[in-house]
């Protein structure tokens, strides 16, 4: 089949960012530059041109940004991204005959014979027909062009007719940077090759890509043993959260819990009459999703800690769970969201051998799926208008993926500014769909990555392109829901090495407060990740001015991310050989800012080894000495060239957090051997 137009004869390929084909949105942070790349090309030996065209997507009017070569065929254009939301971009590109004949002319000038030959020289080049050539190109741009631009393209063509009939035995290059700058402003784009998509990217605020989470439960917070925890409570906390170094503070559900099949402590299927259940299990006569648990507060309250957060530095985040006590008014107003069994009764949550009767699932295949995915995201409408810009869901993989994509756009459609971070440890390609259809960050399998051949390999997957594009990673040693077992045994060392690996691998970590800061590491029972005594069954009181509390570290920790913009993103992550299977290192940078982390993965005995480093990826120059300042402790080291020795004792302090520093002129620094004894 002939095409429309058989003269266009540039190809565009190869088009990055995208994400499956442009079927989903790439993912960016405000301020961002992005590089746009693809493989440009035509027949022959025609120069090509081309150039950027973008714009937010509420906008009409195209910028442009030009195509700048690579490589082979390869060109970029960029454009910085100064608004929240989504942006268009594609791709146009066209033969530029005015650059051909200026490269055609340049060759038959470097051509001429040195000496002045009358016979042999122009006009065995046909310059003054070249010349003819390049005037006719140069009106034809002046068409096209405006104002003083068009006169002095005339003139420029003029003046290659007059240089054409000047007979000249030899000629210099007539054609100046103004002309060439002034002519590439005006290219022909009747021929021109348009890339067939308008590829889309969705961008979100800083605290997408930088952000520092402290998880509690609200009914754990009163000063008195005796009574229950409210958001007044929390917000008396709020001061010393801040303090150490968090500017996200998450609540799991706030909402009023339901009686129906109530469990008691440790997840007991028997509860007591003062057994709180769990908050997880949604709904009661006082209401379901948009409702608040009374011994909490009211609404105001709720209001008012979310104000008093905002005047501390942080955000609330609150949890919101897609599920229902049996208690939960939507059992009775909206039965047909939910699974009914033969015998008439709903479908209570298993995962054989276990059952959660205190928990319905919603039926995405109900009926009224339309009712349910309006209900579910007006759920979401409601806690924006409270104020609440940041939502971790529970389970989202376990709810239908086009409802996400579809429920997460229409809510960013008016407030571009909620972040969504996915609770979903599940199978890879569903955490990344979900990433793809929204989700602004998602859990990682760090928890369960302790070797350092699989944290290695795990972490250049999820920070390097093409996986950046749509997923950002939240890495939490700990949840409510897991203790893992290098925290069951490895002791406060494992909390601390898990602890510094998690805010210095990842920009966004979190951790679930005072359980981890208090070494809490008592499994319900061997070979059990859930926690005995565990807070979402039960209040629990915590004692955090304990001398052994981790505060102290956690606060040096997000200090130094505060004021280290390497540690604020994911990109430039860099893995460095060490001769210790034990030991891991790896380094960040921002500019001028590089931070190299080195720690010991055993958190039982003192292990040493010699770092070699990758001095390009670290801007050090190659056999020369440098100097480095471990921001845990304040110590400079004096080190030289790739191969640098370090020993941790995982008791003391199982990692450095080095900065690379230039000495001042006369400075006395410590010996090259580098040791956290």
């Amino acid at each position: 089949m002939k095409p429309f137009e058989g003269r266009k004869r540039v190809v565009i390929e190869e088009v990055q960012p995208q994400v499956d084909c442009g079927r989903y949105p790439a993912k960016r942070t405000i301020g961002d530059v992005v590089t746009v790349t693809a493989a440009v090309f035509g027949d022959g030996h025609d120069h090509v041109a081309g150039h950027l065209l973008y714009r937010h997507a509420s906008e009409d009017t195209w910028k442009t940004s030009p195509l700048i070569p690579l490589t082979n065929d390869l060109w970029s254009a960029s454009f910085t991204l100064d608004r929240l939301g989504e942006w268009v971009f594609t791709l146009e590109a066209w033969i530029d005959h005015f650059d051909t004949w200026r490269d055609d002319l340049g060759k038959r000038l470097s051509a001429q014979p040195a000496s002045e030959d009358v016979t042999s020289s122009a006009t065995q080049q046909d310059i003054p027909l070249a010349l003819r050539s390049g005037s006719i190109l140069l009106k034809q741009v002046a068409e096209r062009a405006k104002g003083a631009d068009q006169q002095l393209l005339s003139r420029a063509a003029a003046s290659l007719i007059q240089l054409a009939e000047s007979k000249n035995t030899t000629y210099t290059d007539p054609i100046n940077e103004e002309t060439i700058k002034v002519a590439a402003k005006y290219p022909d784009l009747n021929l021109c090759t348009r890339y067939p998509q308008e590829l889309h990217l969705w961008v979100d605020r800083e605290r997408a890509r930088y952000s520092t989470w402290y998880e509690l439960f609200p009914r754990s917070t009163s000063p008195d043993p005796t009574r229950h925890g409210t958001f007044a409570d929390v917000q008396a906390l709020l001061p010393s959260i801040a303090a150490m170094g968090f500017d996200v503070l998450y609540l799991p559900p706030i909402h009023p819990i339901g009686t129906a099949f109530r469990k008691g402590p440790n997840n007991n299927v028997t509860a007591t009459e003062n057994d709180l259940g769990s908050p997880w299990a949604i709904g009661a006569k006082e209401g379901g999703h948009k409702s608040i648990l009374p011994q909490l507060g009211t609404l105001r309250d709720f209001k008012a800690l979310v104000a008093a957060a905002q005047d501390s530095g942080m955000e609330i985040a609150l949890d919101i769970a897609f599920q229902c006590s049996p208690d939960h008014p939507w059992v009775t107003e909206h039965p047909d969201w939910f699974i009914i069994r033969p015998d008439g009764t709903i479908q209570y949550a298993e995962n054989p051998p276990k059952k959660y009767q205190d928990i319905y699932p919603l039926n995405f295949e109900s009926s009224d799926w339309r009712g349910l995915w309006e209900g579910l995201r007006d759920v979401f409408a409601y806690w924006i208008r409270q104020g609440i810009r940041i939502f971790r869901v529970d389970n989202p993989h376990t709810k239908a993926l086009p409802f996400w994509e579809w429920c997460i756009a229409e809510l960013q459609k008016k407030n571009p500014d909620v972040i969504f971070l996915a609770e979903a440890f599940t199978r890879p390609h569903v955490m990344y769909s979900l990433a793809k259809a929204g989700f602004t960050q998602s859990y990682t399998y760090f928890t369960w990555r302790t070797a350092k051949a699989e944290l290695q390999q795990y972490f250049e997957e999820i920070t390097k392109p093409p996986v950046t594009d749509f997923f950002c990673p939240n890495i939490w040693p700990n949840t409510p829901d897991i203790l893992h077992g290098s925290l069951q045994t490895g002791g406060r060392p494992a909390f601390m090495q898990r602890l510094l690996l998690a805010a210095t691998l990842g920009a966004n970590y979190g951790i679930y407060g005072p359980a981890y800061e208090l070494c809490e590491n008592a499994p319900i029972k061997p070979g059990s990740e859930e926690y005995l005594n565990s807070e979402k069954y039960e209040i629990r009181h915590w004692d955090r001015t304990a001398d052994y509390s981790l505060a102290p570290l956690v606060t040096r920790i997000n200090r130094i991310r505060r004021e280290n913009k390497a540690l604020q993103s994911d990109g430039s992550l860099h893995f460095h050989p060490v001769d210790n299977p034990n030991i891991l290192c790896y380094s960040k940078s921002a500019g001028d800012n590089r931070i190299l982390v080195a720690i010991n993965l055993d958190p039982t005995q003192e292990q040493a080894g010699w770092i070699d480093l990758d001095l390009k990826q670290l801007a050090i120059p190659r056999d020369g000495n440098f100097e480095i300042q471990d921001l845990l402790t304040g110590i400079r080291y004096q080190w030289h060239d790739r191969s640098n020795y370090v020993a941790l004792r995982p008791d003391i302090m199982p990692a450095h957090v080095f900065r690379i520093i230039t000495a001042p002129a006369g400075e006395t620094t410590l010996n090259p051997a580098s040791s956290a004894s």
